[in-house]
């Protein structure tokens, strides 16, 4: 069965923050990937971004964009969004799923563990769609 997911990069100042997935968790321990979760059954992807920002960072975010997402796993319907805008500062709401949060420059990047190595390009391309 395919999972939808809705992914944020937000992005400011030229950074984009990535959680830290704890190390407890089923899929995808101890690695490092962008906020966001499923998209629950009749909701749209662009909502459950909305919703998983609130619940995760504690932030409302305005006008997520979306962005092509590849991931190398083919049981996963990824909906990736940049967003530049929104109300709050972002924290750690959800500390059982995240043990950690913070603001990457591009250089770091590659020296990352990510979730999905596949999806570095996204996550860069992210950057460049926020600096225009």
């Amino acid at each position: 069965m395919v999972s939808r997911i809705a992914v944020a990069a937000l992005v400011r100042d030229g950074l984009v923050l990535l959680v830290h997935r704890h190390p407890s968790r089923e899929n995808y321990p101890d690695c490092w990937d962008l906020a966001g979760g499923h998209v629950e059954s009749g909701e749209l992807p662009r909502d459950a971004v909305r919703r998983e920002c609130l619940e995760e960072l504690g932030v409302h975010v305005y006008d997520p964009v979306p962005i092509p997402m590849t991931t190398s796993n083919p049981q996963l319907d990824m909906h990736a969004f940049v967003i530049t805008r929104w109300d709050g500062e972002p924290v750690n709401t959800e500390p059982d799923e995240h043990d950690d949060l913070r603001w990457f420059r591009p250089s770091e990047l590659p020296n990352l563990k990510l979730a999905d190595p596949g999806t570095l390009p996204t996550i860069l391309a992210a950057l460049q769609v926020a600096s225009r």
